[in-house]
Protein backbone atom coordinates (compact mmCIF):
# COMPACT_ATOMS: atom_id res chain seq x y z
CA UNK A 1 0.00 0.00 0.00
CA UNK A 2 1.71 3.41 -0.99
CA UNK A 3 -1.04 5.72 0.66
CA UNK A 4 -2.37 5.00 4.35
CA UNK A 5 -5.82 4.03 4.36
CA UNK A 6 -5.78 4.40 0.28
CA UNK A 7 -7.51 1.99 -2.22
CA UNK A 8 -4.57 0.89 -4.41
CA UNK A 9 -4.34 -0.62 -8.06
CA UNK A 10 -2.07 -3.85 -8.77
CA UNK A 11 -1.74 -4.03 -12.75
CA UNK A 12 2.20 -5.63 -12.99
CA UNK A 13 0.93 -9.18 -14.14
CA UNK A 14 -1.57 -7.82 -16.93
CA UNK A 15 1.81 -6.70 -18.59
CA UNK A 16 4.22 -9.34 -17.03
CA UNK A 17 3.52 -12.22 -19.18
CA UNK A 18 5.64 -13.34 -22.28
CA UNK A 19 2.17 -14.93 -23.93
CA UNK A 20 0.95 -12.25 -26.36
CA UNK A 21 -2.67 -13.24 -26.11
CA UNK A 22 -2.88 -11.41 -22.83
CA UNK A 23 -0.27 -9.11 -22.29
CA UNK A 24 -0.63 -5.57 -22.73
CA UNK A 25 2.73 -3.46 -23.76
CA UNK A 26 2.85 -0.65 -21.43
CA UNK A 27 3.35 1.64 -24.52
CA UNK A 28 0.01 0.42 -25.76
CA UNK A 29 -1.23 2.08 -22.85
CA UNK A 30 0.96 5.12 -22.92
CA UNK A 31 -0.46 5.55 -26.54
CA UNK A 32 -3.76 6.45 -25.05
CA UNK A 33 -2.69 9.58 -22.83
CA UNK A 34 -4.23 11.62 -25.61
CA UNK A 35 -7.41 10.07 -26.23
CA UNK A 36 -7.83 9.93 -22.17
CA UNK A 37 -7.21 13.63 -22.22
CA UNK A 38 -10.02 14.20 -25.12
CA UNK A 39 -12.38 12.22 -22.86
CA UNK A 40 -11.28 14.00 -19.73
CA UNK A 41 -12.57 17.16 -21.73
CA UNK A 42 -15.82 15.34 -22.76
CA UNK A 43 -16.86 14.91 -19.33
CA UNK A 44 -15.80 18.01 -18.42
CA UNK A 45 -17.97 19.61 -20.80
CA UNK A 46 -21.28 17.32 -19.74
CA UNK A 47 -20.12 17.97 -15.81
CA UNK A 48 -20.46 21.59 -16.96
CA UNK A 49 -23.59 21.62 -18.75
CA UNK A 50 -25.42 19.90 -15.77
CA UNK A 51 -25.84 16.51 -18.19
CA UNK A 52 -24.20 14.71 -15.38
CA UNK A 53 -24.22 14.98 -11.64
CA UNK A 54 -22.49 12.08 -10.54
CA UNK A 55 -19.33 13.40 -9.92
CA UNK A 56 -20.95 16.21 -7.61
CA UNK A 57 -22.58 14.00 -5.10
CA UNK A 58 -19.51 13.42 -2.86
CA UNK A 59 -20.02 17.01 -1.76
CA UNK A 60 -23.71 17.06 -1.15
CA UNK A 61 -25.36 18.00 1.90
CA UNK A 62 -26.58 14.38 3.72
CA UNK A 63 -28.59 16.54 6.34
CA UNK A 64 -32.02 15.80 5.23
CA UNK A 65 -31.25 11.92 4.81
CA UNK A 66 -29.71 11.47 8.17
CA UNK A 67 -32.93 13.29 9.29
CA UNK A 68 -34.72 10.88 7.39
CA UNK A 69 -33.11 7.41 8.82
CA UNK A 70 -32.99 8.92 12.26
CA UNK A 71 -36.84 9.52 12.46
CA UNK A 72 -36.91 5.31 10.28
CA UNK A 73 -34.74 4.55 13.34
CA UNK A 74 -36.92 5.72 16.14
CA UNK A 75 -39.66 4.82 14.67
CA UNK A 76 -40.19 1.79 12.71
CA UNK A 77 -39.10 -1.72 13.24
CA UNK A 78 -39.29 -2.84 9.91
CA UNK A 79 -38.21 -0.69 7.10
CA UNK A 80 -38.76 -1.83 3.66
CA UNK A 81 -36.94 -0.79 0.20
CA UNK A 82 -38.85 -1.12 -2.78
CA UNK A 83 -36.44 -0.73 -5.86
CA UNK A 84 -34.90 -2.18 -8.81
CA UNK A 85 -32.07 -2.00 -11.09
CA UNK A 86 -29.94 1.21 -10.42
CA UNK A 87 -32.63 1.89 -7.37
CA UNK A 88 -31.93 -1.00 -6.12
CA UNK A 89 -28.28 -2.87 -6.42
CA UNK A 90 -26.18 -0.39 -4.66
CA UNK A 91 -28.43 0.06 -1.72
CA UNK A 92 -28.27 -3.69 -1.46
CA UNK A 93 -24.60 -3.36 -2.06
CA UNK A 94 -23.86 -0.87 0.32
CA UNK A 95 -26.35 -3.02 3.11
CA UNK A 96 -24.31 -6.21 2.41
CA UNK A 97 -20.50 -4.61 2.73
CA UNK A 98 -21.14 -2.08 5.32
CA UNK A 99 -23.89 -3.34 7.64
CA UNK A 100 -23.70 -6.62 9.70
CA UNK A 101 -24.40 -9.55 7.40
CA UNK A 102 -27.08 -10.82 10.07
CA UNK A 103 -28.49 -7.29 10.99
CA UNK A 104 -32.19 -8.10 10.35
CA UNK A 105 -31.80 -11.27 12.84
CA UNK A 106 -29.69 -9.36 15.67
CA UNK A 107 -31.99 -8.43 19.08
CA UNK A 108 -33.41 -4.41 18.42
CA UNK A 109 -31.46 -2.72 20.98
CA UNK A 110 -28.09 -4.36 18.87
CA UNK A 111 -28.88 -3.03 15.80
CA UNK A 112 -29.68 0.41 17.03
CA UNK A 113 -32.62 0.63 14.44
CA UNK A 114 -35.55 -1.46 11.89
CA UNK A 115 -34.91 -4.32 10.13
CA UNK A 116 -33.94 -3.97 6.51
CA UNK A 117 -35.84 -5.51 3.98
CA UNK A 118 -35.42 -5.00 0.19
CA UNK A 119 -38.41 -5.56 -2.97
CA UNK A 120 -36.91 -6.09 -6.39
CA UNK A 121 -38.72 -8.53 -8.47
CA UNK A 122 -42.23 -9.18 -8.67
CA UNK A 123 -41.86 -12.42 -7.46
CA UNK A 124 -45.31 -12.88 -5.74
CA UNK A 125 -43.69 -15.70 -3.21
CA UNK A 126 -40.91 -13.71 -2.03
CA UNK A 127 -43.03 -10.82 -1.20
CA UNK A 128 -45.94 -13.02 0.67
CA UNK A 129 -43.02 -14.19 2.57
CA UNK A 130 -41.55 -10.65 3.95
CA UNK A 131 -45.24 -9.77 4.30
CA UNK A 132 -44.99 -12.71 6.82
CA UNK A 133 -42.12 -11.38 8.52
CA UNK A 134 -43.36 -7.45 8.96
CA UNK A 135 -44.57 -5.74 12.21
CA UNK A 136 -46.99 -3.66 9.76
CA UNK A 137 -47.87 -1.64 12.34
CA UNK A 138 -44.52 -0.35 12.62
CA UNK A 139 -43.31 -0.81 9.28
CA UNK A 140 -42.04 2.20 7.05
CA UNK A 141 -41.85 1.84 3.12
CA UNK A 142 -39.04 3.83 0.93
CA UNK A 143 -39.92 3.16 -2.43
CA UNK A 144 -37.37 3.77 -5.01
CA UNK A 145 -37.88 4.93 -8.76
CA UNK A 146 -36.62 7.96 -10.43
CA UNK A 147 -39.75 8.27 -13.42
CA UNK A 148 -42.41 6.62 -10.88
CA UNK A 149 -42.85 4.05 -14.38
CA UNK A 150 -40.54 1.13 -13.30
CA UNK A 151 -43.37 -1.43 -13.37
CA UNK A 152 -41.66 -3.98 -11.34
CA UNK A 153 -41.39 -1.07 -8.06
CA UNK A 154 -45.08 -0.01 -8.45
CA UNK A 155 -46.07 -3.18 -8.68
CA UNK A 156 -44.68 -4.12 -5.03
CA UNK A 157 -45.47 -0.59 -3.87
CA UNK A 158 -49.05 -1.28 -4.68
CA UNK A 159 -49.40 -4.31 -3.23
CA UNK A 160 -47.49 -3.33 -0.06
CA UNK A 161 -49.69 0.24 0.17
CA UNK A 162 -52.68 -1.86 0.13
CA UNK A 163 -51.50 -3.84 2.70
CA UNK A 164 -50.27 -1.69 4.82
CA UNK A 165 -53.32 0.67 4.78
CA UNK A 166 -55.50 -2.08 5.86
CA UNK A 167 -53.00 -2.26 9.00
CA UNK A 168 -53.09 1.36 9.97
CA UNK A 169 -55.58 3.29 8.20
CA UNK A 170 -55.44 6.44 6.89
CA UNK A 171 -52.06 7.09 8.22
CA UNK A 172 -50.41 4.77 6.06
CA UNK A 173 -49.58 7.76 4.18
CA UNK A 174 -46.88 8.79 6.91
CA UNK A 175 -45.20 5.38 6.65
CA UNK A 176 -43.99 5.80 3.14
CA UNK A 177 -41.01 8.15 1.91
CA UNK A 178 -40.84 8.37 -1.99
CA UNK A 179 -37.50 8.90 -3.43
CA UNK A 180 -37.87 9.99 -7.11
CA UNK A 181 -37.23 13.17 -9.22
CA UNK A 182 -37.43 16.18 -7.85
CA UNK A 183 -40.06 18.04 -10.02
CA UNK A 184 -41.54 15.22 -12.59
CA UNK A 185 -42.84 11.80 -13.06
CA UNK A 186 -45.55 9.61 -11.76
CA UNK A 187 -44.55 8.92 -8.25
CA UNK A 188 -43.44 12.71 -7.83
CA UNK A 189 -47.16 13.03 -8.75
CA UNK A 190 -48.57 10.31 -6.51
CA UNK A 191 -46.09 11.95 -3.65
CA UNK A 192 -48.17 15.70 -3.78
CA UNK A 193 -50.92 13.73 -3.76
CA UNK A 194 -50.82 11.21 -0.90
CA UNK A 195 -48.99 13.84 1.12
CA UNK A 196 -45.77 11.26 1.81
CA UNK A 197 -42.51 12.77 2.51
CA UNK A 198 -39.76 12.40 -0.02
CA UNK A 199 -36.20 12.40 -1.12
CA UNK A 200 -34.96 13.43 -4.70
CA UNK A 201 -32.99 11.60 -6.67
CA UNK A 202 -31.18 14.62 -8.91
CA UNK A 203 -32.34 15.29 -12.37
CA UNK A 204 -28.53 14.33 -13.89
CA UNK A 205 -28.14 11.10 -12.14
CA UNK A 206 -29.01 7.90 -13.76
CA UNK A 207 -30.15 5.16 -11.89
CA UNK A 208 -26.98 2.86 -12.10
CA UNK A 209 -24.95 5.83 -10.60
CA UNK A 210 -27.35 6.97 -8.03
CA UNK A 211 -25.80 4.84 -5.24
CA UNK A 212 -24.26 7.77 -3.52
CA UNK A 213 -27.75 9.80 -4.00
CA UNK A 214 -30.91 8.73 -1.63
CA UNK A 215 -31.01 6.19 -3.39
CA UNK A 216 -28.32 4.10 -1.66
CA UNK A 217 -27.74 6.62 1.63
CA UNK A 218 -31.18 6.38 2.71
CA UNK A 219 -31.27 2.29 3.78
CA UNK A 220 -27.88 2.65 4.31
CA UNK A 221 -27.99 5.39 7.01
CA UNK A 222 -31.57 3.69 8.16
CA UNK A 223 -28.95 0.37 8.99
CA UNK A 224 -26.67 2.43 10.98
CA UNK A 225 -23.62 2.90 8.08
CA UNK A 226 -21.70 5.77 8.28
CA UNK A 227 -22.49 7.40 4.81
CA UNK A 228 -20.59 10.89 5.68
CA UNK A 229 -17.23 8.17 5.30
CA UNK A 230 -18.82 6.58 2.50
CA UNK A 231 -19.08 10.37 0.90
CA UNK A 232 -15.37 11.46 2.10
CA UNK A 233 -13.98 8.10 0.27
CA UNK A 234 -15.71 8.87 -2.79
CA UNK A 235 -14.00 12.84 -2.43
CA UNK A 236 -11.20 10.91 -2.12
CA UNK A 237 -11.18 9.13 -5.29
CA UNK A 238 -13.01 11.95 -7.21
CA UNK A 239 -9.54 13.61 -6.47
CA UNK A 240 -7.09 10.86 -7.29
CA UNK A 241 -9.22 10.64 -10.72
CA UNK A 242 -8.93 14.15 -11.45
CA UNK A 243 -5.54 14.06 -12.56
CA UNK A 244 -4.08 14.58 -16.04
CA UNK A 245 -1.38 11.48 -16.34
CA UNK A 246 -2.45 7.59 -16.84
CA UNK A 247 0.37 6.90 -14.13
CA UNK A 248 -1.87 8.54 -11.22
CA UNK A 249 -5.54 8.24 -12.42
CA UNK A 250 -6.72 5.24 -11.34
CA UNK A 251 -9.92 5.48 -13.67
CA UNK A 252 -7.74 6.26 -16.79
CA UNK A 253 -5.31 3.18 -15.74
CA UNK A 254 -8.38 0.42 -14.77
CA UNK A 255 -10.67 2.26 -17.96
CA UNK A 256 -7.53 2.20 -20.74
CA UNK A 257 -6.45 -1.75 -19.17
CA UNK A 258 -10.10 -2.99 -19.44
CA UNK A 259 -10.59 -0.75 -23.08
CA UNK A 260 -6.66 -2.38 -24.54
CA UNK A 261 -8.13 -6.29 -23.29
CA UNK A 262 -11.39 -5.98 -24.97
CA UNK A 263 -10.42 -3.88 -28.13
CA UNK A 264 -6.81 -5.45 -28.52
CA UNK A 265 -6.87 -8.66 -27.15
CA UNK A 266 -10.21 -9.33 -27.64
CA UNK A 267 -11.07 -10.14 -24.08
CA UNK A 268 -14.96 -9.67 -24.33
CA UNK A 269 -15.26 -10.75 -20.78
CA UNK A 270 -14.43 -9.40 -17.60
CA UNK A 271 -15.11 -11.17 -14.33
CA UNK A 272 -14.58 -9.40 -11.26
CA UNK A 273 -13.56 -11.40 -8.45
CA UNK A 274 -14.18 -10.02 -4.50
CA UNK A 275 -12.51 -11.92 -1.86
CA UNK A 276 -14.77 -10.68 0.78
CA UNK A 277 -17.95 -12.33 1.64
CA UNK A 278 -18.99 -8.55 2.17
CA UNK A 279 -18.10 -7.17 -1.13
CA UNK A 280 -20.26 -10.06 -3.15
CA UNK A 281 -22.98 -7.67 -3.70
CA UNK A 282 -20.46 -4.95 -5.16
CA UNK A 283 -20.00 -7.56 -7.98
CA UNK A 284 -23.88 -7.65 -9.37
CA UNK A 285 -23.87 -3.56 -8.97
CA UNK A 286 -20.83 -3.32 -11.01
CA UNK A 287 -22.48 -5.85 -13.51
CA UNK A 288 -25.22 -3.84 -14.04
CA UNK A 289 -22.98 -0.56 -14.48
CA UNK A 290 -20.62 -2.13 -16.55
CA UNK A 291 -23.13 -3.85 -18.85
CA UNK A 292 -25.73 -0.85 -19.74
CA UNK A 293 -22.94 1.53 -19.77
CA UNK A 294 -20.59 0.24 -22.34
CA UNK A 295 -23.59 -2.15 -24.32
CA UNK A 296 -24.56 -0.31 -27.38
CA UNK A 297 -25.23 -0.49 -30.46
CA UNK A 298 -23.99 3.20 -31.93
CA UNK A 299 -21.82 5.34 -30.99
CA UNK A 300 -22.39 9.06 -30.34
CA UNK A 301 -21.85 9.61 -34.18
CA UNK A 302 -24.78 6.73 -35.10
CA UNK A 303 -22.30 4.54 -36.71
CA UNK A 304 -23.31 0.60 -35.69
CA UNK A 305 -20.77 -0.15 -33.56
CA UNK A 306 -22.28 -3.41 -30.97
CA UNK A 307 -19.81 -2.57 -28.07
CA UNK A 308 -19.06 -3.65 -24.66
CA UNK A 309 -17.67 -6.47 -22.49
CA UNK A 310 -19.74 -9.12 -20.58
CA UNK A 311 -19.46 -8.60 -16.84
CA UNK A 312 -19.50 -12.09 -14.31
CA UNK A 313 -19.97 -11.43 -11.21
CA UNK A 314 -17.70 -13.49 -9.23
CA UNK A 315 -16.89 -14.64 -5.60
CA UNK A 316 -13.82 -16.04 -4.27
CA UNK A 317 -12.80 -18.47 -2.59
CA UNK A 318 -16.25 -19.94 -3.55
CA UNK A 319 -16.12 -19.68 -7.24
CA UNK A 320 -13.14 -21.28 -7.31
CA UNK A 321 -15.00 -24.47 -6.51
CA UNK A 322 -17.66 -23.39 -9.99
CA UNK A 323 -15.56 -21.52 -12.05
CA UNK A 324 -12.02 -21.70 -12.04
CA UNK A 325 -11.26 -24.77 -14.14
CA UNK A 326 -12.79 -23.09 -16.98
CA UNK A 327 -11.39 -19.46 -16.34
CA UNK A 328 -7.64 -21.30 -16.22
CA UNK A 329 -8.72 -24.07 -19.25
CA UNK A 330 -11.42 -22.96 -21.00
CA UNK A 331 -11.35 -20.07 -23.85
CA UNK A 332 -9.20 -17.46 -23.38
CA UNK A 333 -11.35 -14.79 -23.27
CA UNK A 334 -11.91 -13.11 -20.36
CA UNK A 335 -9.96 -9.87 -17.67
CA UNK A 336 -9.97 -10.98 -14.73
CA UNK A 337 -10.02 -8.01 -11.58
CA UNK A 338 -9.77 -9.33 -7.97
CA UNK A 339 -11.13 -7.33 -5.18
CA UNK A 340 -9.02 -7.83 -2.02
CA UNK A 341 -9.13 -6.49 1.66
CA UNK A 342 -6.07 -5.93 3.38
CA UNK A 343 -7.36 -6.36 6.63
CA UNK A 344 -10.89 -8.01 7.74
CA UNK A 345 -12.74 -6.64 10.54
CA UNK A 346 -12.06 -9.44 12.66
CA UNK A 347 -9.14 -11.72 13.73
CA UNK A 348 -10.13 -15.17 13.62
CA UNK A 349 -7.40 -17.68 14.36
CA UNK A 350 -7.45 -21.54 12.77
CA UNK A 351 -6.89 -23.67 16.15
CA UNK A 352 -3.99 -26.43 16.02
CA UNK A 353 -5.95 -29.69 16.14
CA UNK A 354 -5.67 -33.53 13.95
CA UNK A 355 -2.00 -33.15 13.53
CA UNK A 356 -2.51 -36.50 11.75
CA UNK A 357 -4.49 -34.90 8.64
CA UNK A 358 -1.75 -32.79 5.93
CA UNK A 359 -4.75 -30.03 6.10
CA UNK A 360 -5.20 -29.24 9.32
CA UNK A 361 -1.59 -29.20 10.10
CA UNK A 362 -0.96 -26.90 7.42
CA UNK A 363 -4.38 -24.62 8.79
CA UNK A 364 -3.40 -24.76 12.25
CA UNK A 365 -1.97 -21.71 13.59
CA UNK A 366 -2.72 -19.46 10.98
CA UNK A 367 -6.13 -16.88 10.59
CA UNK A 368 -9.09 -17.07 8.33
CA UNK A 369 -8.29 -13.94 6.89
CA UNK A 370 -4.91 -15.01 5.95
CA UNK A 371 -6.11 -18.01 4.02
CA UNK A 372 -8.70 -16.08 2.23
CA UNK A 373 -5.73 -13.73 0.85
CA UNK A 374 -3.71 -16.56 0.62
CA UNK A 375 -6.05 -17.99 -2.03
CA UNK A 376 -6.62 -15.15 -3.49
CA UNK A 377 -2.75 -14.14 -4.52
CA UNK A 378 -2.82 -17.81 -5.42
CA UNK A 379 -5.75 -17.80 -7.73
CA UNK A 380 -4.28 -14.60 -9.31
CA UNK A 381 -0.60 -15.77 -9.91
CA UNK A 382 -2.49 -19.28 -11.03
CA UNK A 383 -4.12 -17.38 -14.06
CA UNK A 384 -0.81 -15.35 -14.38
CA UNK A 385 0.74 -18.78 -15.47
CA UNK A 386 -1.27 -19.80 -17.81
CA UNK A 387 -1.17 -16.25 -19.38
CA UNK A 388 -4.75 -15.03 -18.72
CA UNK A 389 -4.56 -11.17 -18.07
CA UNK A 390 -5.42 -10.49 -14.30
CA UNK A 391 -5.52 -6.76 -12.21
CA UNK A 392 -5.83 -6.73 -8.25
CA UNK A 393 -7.75 -3.96 -6.70
CA UNK A 394 -6.24 -3.47 -3.15
CA UNK A 395 -8.71 -1.87 -0.43
CA UNK A 396 -7.16 -1.21 3.09
CA UNK A 397 -10.02 -2.81 4.51
CA UNK A 398 -14.07 -3.25 4.35
CA UNK A 399 -14.92 0.31 5.51
CA UNK A 400 -17.15 2.94 4.89
CA UNK A 401 -13.81 5.02 3.54
CA UNK A 402 -12.75 2.93 1.02
CA UNK A 403 -15.58 1.24 -0.26
CA UNK A 404 -16.64 4.88 -1.19
CA UNK A 405 -13.50 4.51 -2.86
CA UNK A 406 -14.16 1.60 -4.66
CA UNK A 407 -17.64 2.49 -5.95
CA UNK A 408 -16.53 5.76 -7.53
CA UNK A 409 -13.37 4.82 -8.97
CA UNK A 410 -15.91 1.73 -10.93
CA UNK A 411 -18.26 4.49 -11.69
CA UNK A 412 -15.49 6.70 -13.21
CA UNK A 413 -14.17 4.48 -15.07
CA UNK A 414 -17.05 2.91 -16.72
CA UNK A 415 -17.40 6.75 -18.02
CA UNK A 416 -13.76 7.23 -18.98
CA UNK A 417 -14.15 3.31 -21.18
CA UNK A 418 -17.51 4.57 -22.68
CA UNK A 419 -15.54 7.73 -23.64
CA UNK A 420 -13.09 5.36 -25.14
CA UNK A 421 -15.70 3.05 -27.09
CA UNK A 422 -16.84 6.31 -28.35
CA UNK A 423 -20.53 5.48 -27.18
CA UNK A 424 -22.55 7.31 -24.46
CA UNK A 425 -22.56 5.67 -21.12
CA UNK A 426 -25.11 7.36 -19.61
CA UNK A 427 -28.43 5.92 -21.95
CA UNK A 428 -29.78 2.08 -22.40
CA UNK A 429 -31.80 2.85 -25.57
CA UNK A 430 -31.79 -1.29 -25.37
CA UNK A 431 -33.86 -2.10 -23.02
CA UNK A 432 -37.22 -0.56 -24.48
CA UNK A 433 -38.62 -2.80 -26.48
CA UNK A 434 -38.78 -5.37 -23.15
CA UNK A 435 -40.91 -2.83 -21.88
CA UNK A 436 -42.81 -2.20 -24.45
CA UNK A 437 -43.40 -5.92 -25.39
CA UNK A 438 -44.71 -6.45 -21.58
CA UNK A 439 -46.78 -3.66 -21.48
CA UNK A 440 -48.43 -5.47 -24.62
CA UNK A 441 -48.47 -9.16 -22.91
CA UNK A 442 -50.41 -7.14 -19.69
CA UNK A 443 -52.75 -5.54 -22.09
CA UNK A 444 -53.78 -8.96 -23.95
Amino acid sequence: MNRRGALEIDDRKIFERESPAGRIAREELAALGPRLSEVRDWIGRMEKDGRIGYRALPDQDVRPILRAARRVRETADDFVVIGIGGSSLGAVALQAALAHPFHNLLPRKTRKGPRVFFLENPDPDYLAAVLDTLNLRKTVVNVVTKSGGTAETMANFLVIRKVLSKAIGKKHSERVIATTDRDNGDLRAIAREEGYATLPVPANVGGRFSTLTAVGLLPAATAGIDIRGLLAGAREMRQRTSTSSIDTNDAWRLAGLLYLADTARGKRTVVFMPYATALREIGFWFRQLWAESLGKARDRDGREVHTGQTPIAASGPVDQHSQLQLYMEGPDDKVYVFVRAERFGKRVPIPRAFSGSKTCALLGGHELGGLMNAEQAATEEALHRTGRPVIRIDLPAVSPHAVGQLLFLLEEATVVAGGLLGIDPFDQPGVELSKILTKRELEK
